[in-house]
């Protein structure tokens, strides 16, 4: 522990200075939305959520994993991963399935795990604003998609009023008892009227996390890193523990309404452990680098962008997994090695046609490469000679276009048509097993090098939607959309049926092993959807809001059991068993997904002297089937929701919170799902804000209560993880234990 120690006193330290300027005098500062004329020709999509300013303030107390601000957001749920790295979930679709744009930028993961999720790349510290596009996505904001859009942006850039210039910074630390979790964020700007220079930057770290009960016998860990024969206690998340460093710099330079912005980020991962995973992440180093611009003229609006990005990921066995295997101990783990380059250029346009209609056009072209191979293993006739290549020269490539009506028809009806077209060019090199003396390498390979891999997707979405506002407090939206996502890299081109291999491959925590399929088809989503949203005319009082939604989708990227080369013979019992993990290949089947979300608030009460008493409170429900096989879809919540009382009174905001999930019961039986049992958690926050300082702290599950969180995936964080039955089936992740947590941030 001494080491975090120093990074808290560090922070601590940093944060003094701003205490010093509390008294002086700050030139008035102002964001670009302020300084450019926002009106029809700015007019932005509108989402179905935004995360408030409050909650991503409050949130850094408690995660250091962005996609984790979304919790509590209508709609959403999370698939669990890294410690930095969960997966969010649009009304039951993730990953890939969900557009998610950084800073406008479309990221991909480069990893067979998809360790590096493109939320990874932003710290909760660095985020000024979170928007969710759920079921009904305008095609303006992301193609290549199903079940909408997340976009997550750092804070505008800042400018001085003329003639004048400002230094402005941020400092913050937090510290989390669970896990023993640390870290510290500092930001600066220096503005004129018309340059603005940033900076921003984060560490955060913790130890493994605790559950709040044993859920495993304790063990001595099966090690020789750097933890050998260490205890690892029964009650002991393994593979939990993670080390990440964001920073950014940023120029931007401000000409009447045009805006030309440069930002650079890099981010270093030495360590992030995965418990449903069969690896961890040993090392990801990212540099990106971000030119937009933005200008508004007489007949409306330009935006561009050209963005690119260098990934290095690595994985190996963490100090929870078994490094050693051979007879004699002596082989050294399994290092995977992925690179992955993206290069994308953006042209978006908002045209004021009338006064009543808005058109937003645009084009898009990304191009991406990725390398994944597994570096041979000194001492093991498995793993060597030879490279074992996953991806060899991997190639995905999209060209979109977009036009997208929006009119006004007057003050009660609003419409919006949307036509989007992606063409998705994807192709890879020849393929190798680490050696040629094992006949599934060897038959795999070949029968994959004779495939003809180049594959073309002309792919079509449409979206039309309506709103109806018959008076200041209820609006009425419904519409329907068709969406379409090609295939990833790994679903199409990942060739090896050997258990040791298909384990590595694997990006929803289920535990089990994956093969590729390079005859998958697009999947198609065709979704209706209505919403009713009804409150006080100031939206003050009251506010209740309503969402049903039905999504069909066709050739929907399922799984079977594998029955092709070494997946049967590798593990046996792989077509039939129940109780086991098991080998399945990507195919194309049809699947429905049906639900709703519910949320609502209210002013309990104003008092003189204790403030002001409001409720809040969010219930949503998913339902998930595969149509070709009446198989349950794999990682859909339960019914779950969550009620808070909020109390406000001048600087301080108490909030009590439950939290409720049910059972999940519904369990897909080709991948051996785990049920889980339904539970409440207690949540106690507070908050303190001045202009200068903001203090936060809370108690998160006070009670200690157990409880497996439905889409935390199958405990695979410990042990002989290169084996695909080498860690016991059947053990869910569990969630978190009781954890104090603090927070400070001070602006100067």
């Amino acid at each position: 522990m001494a080491h975090p120690r120093r990074l808290l006193w560090l922070a601590l330290a940093a944060s003094i200075p701003a205490f010093a300027q509390q008294g002086a005098p700050t030139p008035e500062v102002r964001s670009i939305g302020e300084l450019l004329v926002v009106g029809k020709a700015l007019r932005p999509p509108e989402p179905s959520s935004t995360v408030s300013v409050d909650a991503l303030l409050s949130g850094r107390a408690r995660t250091s994993d962005t996609a984790s601000l979304l919790d509590g957001t209508a709609g959403i749920s999370l698939y669990g991963a890294g410690g930095v790295s969960s997966l969010p979930a649009i009304h039951g679709l993730a990953d890939d399935r969900v557009r998610i744009k950084v800073d406008g930028m479309d990221l991909v993961a480069s990893c067979p795990n998809h360790m590096n999720s493109p939320l990874s790349y932003i710290d909760p510290t660095q985020v000024g604003s979170i928007k969710v596009f759920a079921g009904i996505t305008p095609v303006s904001v992301g193609g290549d998609s199903l079940g909408g859009t997340i976009q997550v942006d750092s804070p505008l850039p800042a400018f001085a009023s003329p003639g004048q210039q400002t230094i402005k910074g941020q400092a913050g630390t937090f510290y989390r008892s669970n896990g023993s979790g640390v870290g510290f964020s500092l930001g600066a700007t220096l503005a004129t009227e018309t340059l603005s220079l940033t900076y921003s930057g984060a560490l955060a770290q913790s130890d493994d996390y605790q559950a709040a009960k044993d859920f495993k016998p304790g063990t001595t860990v099966n090690d020789n890193q750097d933890r050998s024969g260490e205890w690892l206690a029964g009650n002991v998340v393994g593979s939990s523990r993670y080390k990440a460093a964001n920073q950014a710099l940023g120029l931007a330079l401000r000409h009447e309404n045009h805006l030309l912005e440069l930002k650079w980020s890099n981010q270093d991962i030495p360590y992030e452990g995965y418990p449903n995973q069969r690896m961890d992440m040993t090392g990801n180093n990212s540099n990106l680098l971000n030119l937009r611009y933005l200008g508004q003229y007489d007949w409306g609006s330009l935006e561009a962008r050209v963005y690119g990005q260098q990934t290095n990921h690595s994985m190996n066995f963490g100090p929870d997994k078994q490094y050693w295997y051979g007879m004699k101990s002596n082989v050294a783990g399994m290092p995977m090695e992925s690179d992955g380059k993206t290069f994308d250029a953006v042209i978006n346009a908002n045209v004021v046609l009338t006064d009543r209609d808005l058109l937003r056009v645009g084009f898009e072209y990304q191009h991406y490469r990725l390398d994944d191979w597994w570096p041979p293993v000194a001492n093991s006739m498995m793993m060597s000679p030879n490279t074992f290549w996953n991806i060899n020269d991997g190639k995905r490539d999209r060209y979109d276009v977009f036009a997208e009506w929006e009119v006004r028809w007057n003050a009660l009806w609003l419409s919006q048509l949307g036509i989007r077209s992606d063409t998705v060019e994807m192709d890879t090199g020849n393929v190798q097993g680490y050696n040629t003396m094992m006949g599934n390498y060897r038959a795999d390979s070949a029968a994959f090098n004779a495939l003809d891999r180049k594959r073309t997707f002309q792919n079509w979405d449409v979206t039309a939607v309506t709103r109806f506002t018959p008076g200041a407090t209820q609006t009425y939206a419904g519409g329907y959309a068709r969406k379409t996502r090609a295939p990833n890299l790994y679903e199409l081109y990942t060739w090896s049926t050997d258990s040791m291999s298909t384990i590595m491959n694997n990006f929803v925590g289920d535990g089990n092993g994956y093969v590729g399929n390079v005859n998958l088809r697009p999947e198609v989503a065709n979704t209706l959807s209505a919403t009713a949203d009804w409150h006080d005319a100031a939206r003050e009082q009251w506010e209740a809001k309503g969402t049903l939604y039905y999504t069909y989708v066709q050739d929907f990227v399922d799984a079977k059991r594998c029955n092709i080369g070494a997946c049967v013979t590798s593990n046996p019992g792989n077509l039939t068993g129940t109780t086991q993990f098991v080998n399945l290949q990507y195919v194309n089947q049809s699947a429905r997904l049906y639900g709703f979300d519910l949320e609502g608030r209210t002013l309990l009460g104003k008092t003189q002297g204790f403030g002001n008493f409001s409720a809040t409170g969010l219930a949503s429900y998913v339902r998930g089937t595969n149509r070709t096989t009446g198989d349950n879809l794999y990682n859909i919540m339960p019914l779950n929701g969550r009620v808070a009382f909020v109390q406000q009174l001048s600087g301080w905001t108490n909030t009590a919170e439950v939290q409720a999930v049910g059972a999940k019961t519904r369990t897909s039986a080709v991948r051996n799902e785990v049920p889980t049992g339904g539970y409440a958690l207690f949540n106690l926050r507070t908050s303190y804000q001045i202009p200068q300082a903001r203090l936060d702290a809370a108690v998160e599950n006070v009670f200690n209560r157990f409880y497996d969180p439905p889409l935390g995936g199958a405990y695979v964080g410990q042990g002989q993880t290169m084996s695909i039955n080498g860690v016991p089936w059947g053990v869910p992740v569990p969630g978190r234990g009781r954890s104090f947590n603090v927070a400070l941030t001070v602006n100067f």
